[in-house]
């Protein structure tokens, strides 16, 4: 179950930050095989003087209204996994949102089941050994 945690600019509009939000969770489903019903991302708002960073860093022409997309989820996906999950996040999110590719920021943490507790204070990993309903 990855979390997901976006920043975006202050002036970001309701229906842009859904069109990301959308954008990164179809990412996930098509390029990880994330359950659909696996949606958990915290949208929170940068303001200008609040964050700092290179525009032209790497070779991209960043705007003032990058998107930061952090991603925490269990270890184990191949880089090539995560090639196709960042290209497809910033094409959704150009295609979803109006997001430039270059104002597109993704890096992710990986941990493992021990690491999680999804709901009731339980202890993920037990929860990932018992077989669902037949």
């Amino acid at each position: 179950m990855p979390f997901i945690h976006t920043q975006v600019h202050q002036d970001t509009p309701q229906a842009q930050r859904q069109g990301i939000v959308d954008g990164i969770h179809q990412a996930l489903i098509d390029a990880i095989g994330m359950p659909e019903d696996e949606l958990f991302n915290r949208v929170s708002a940068y303001a200008p003087g609040d964050f700092f960073y290179n525009r032209s860093f790497n070779g991209m022409a960043r705007s003032d209204k990058l998107v930061v997309v952090e991603i925490t989820m269990r270890r184990g996906r191949s880089d090539a996994m995560k090639r196709d999950l960042y290209a497809r996040i910033a094409r959704n999110l150009k295609a979803n949102a109006g997001v430039a590719p270059d104002d597109v920021f993704i890096f992710t943490h990986e941990n493992d089941y021990s690491d999680w507790s999804v709901g009731g204070g339980k202890f993920a990993m037990a929860l990932v050994q018992q077989p669902g309903p037949v």
